[in-house]
């Protein structure tokens, strides 16, 4: 056999075993496959989240006040000092509460919301209802739902961490006022009427109690 030919044979013979070694490591591919996109390179990548999460606005914030405002400095050291306080979950759980207070109020029943309001709010609140019930007053009312909710304004002070989140409310209910003989003196059960309030909670932050408590009502 003459050199060239041999030189052939082992040129092709060395390909073959490049392939299937290739084979062996990266497996076979079935079908088009695009070509893989290269990777951004790392220091371009934690300097975009060093700017997004160091930098950039905290959209729990600035989607309820303004940026740069005082509201949204408050509400900043709200999340310094307690890291999981978060303002959307917190105005969720104002809308329930603005129904279950009202409601427990308007009813006269608000023993089991003790721990929800103030020491001022809660002995107002027994004082109007023993008021309605010494006139012999009573009221019916259905709560038709939080029609509007905005964060209206906030505070904290640092030196004793105590946070107050106003909230603006814009509520439906029926509501009905009858006196002893049950005859309606005020209200009417098919008229949806609109309530505005504006409940101030306040809560110290880092404390073990979660509950946020109704500290003042203005209209």
């Amino acid at each position: 056999m003459n050199s060239p030919i041999l030189q052939l044979l082992v040129l092709a013979g060395i390909a073959i075993f490049l392939v299937l070694r290739l084979r062996s490591v990266l497996g076979t591919r079935e079908g088009f496959e695009k070509p893989p996109v290269p990777a951004p390179a790392p220091r371009n990548d934690a300097r975009r989240d060093f700017e997004v999460i160091e930098g950039g606005p905290d959209l729990d914030i600035t989607d309820h006040v303004p940026a740069g405002s005082d509201a949204a400095l408050a509400l900043a050291e709200m999340k310094r000092v307690e890291p999981s306080f978060n303002v959307s979950d917190f105005l969720s759980g104002a809308r329930g509460a603005y129904e279950m207070i009202l409601m427990g109020f308007e009813n006269g029943e608000i023993e089991d919301l003790r721990p929800f309001l103030d020491d001022d709010v809660y002995e107002t609140f027994e004082q109007v209802i023993a008021a309605r019930a010494e006139q012999g007053l009573s009221i019916e009312a259905e709560f038709i739902g939080v029609r509007e909710l905005s964060l209206a304004d906030a505070t904290f002070d640092a030196n004793t961490r105590r946070a107050e989140i106003s909230v603006k409310y814009v509520g439906e209910l029926t509501s009905v006022v009858r006196d002893a003989n049950g005859e309606i003196v005020e209200g009417s059960p098919k008229d949806i009427k609109r309530q505005k309030d504006v409940w101030t909670y306040a809560r110290v932050m880092g404390s073990d109690d979660p509950n946020w408590q109704l500290s003042a009502t203005d209209e």
